[in-house]
């Protein structure tokens, strides 16, 4: 396996790669669902997606909802609310840790 094959399989978070259709979590809002954002451990919002049902349900459970959006759509979609970071399957940390890799807001 080559260095660079290893570096396209895993990039920076910072870095824009194309992630494709996402399962994205959502809440109910007045005017139907609502794309849920994270804050990252420093205080920053991201987007949130998961590349598959079952690792969303893994992190937040099967009963959280959820909606297709492309990753451009979901980036569109975050901007204007200050999340200019998407986070694709994100590990999440319990509930009851003190310090959260991420948290709802």
């Amino acid at each position: 396996m080559s260095q660079q094959h290893l570096y396209e399989e895993d990039p920076e978070p910072a870095e824009r790669v194309p992630a494709g259709l996402l399962f994205v979590p959502v809440r109910p809002g007045p005017a139907g669902c609502t794309a849920r954002l994270f804050r990252t451990p420093l205080g920053g919002r991201t987007a949130v997606g998961f590349t598959s049902p079952q690792r969303l349900a893994a992190e937040l459970g099967a009963d959280q909802p959820w909606i297709r959006l492309a990753e451009p759509a979901l980036r569109a979609l975050a901007e204007p609310l200050g999340a200019g970071i998407l986070t694709v399957d994100p590990r999440l940390a319990p509930v009851a840790r003190r310090t959260p890799l991420l948290r709802a807001v």
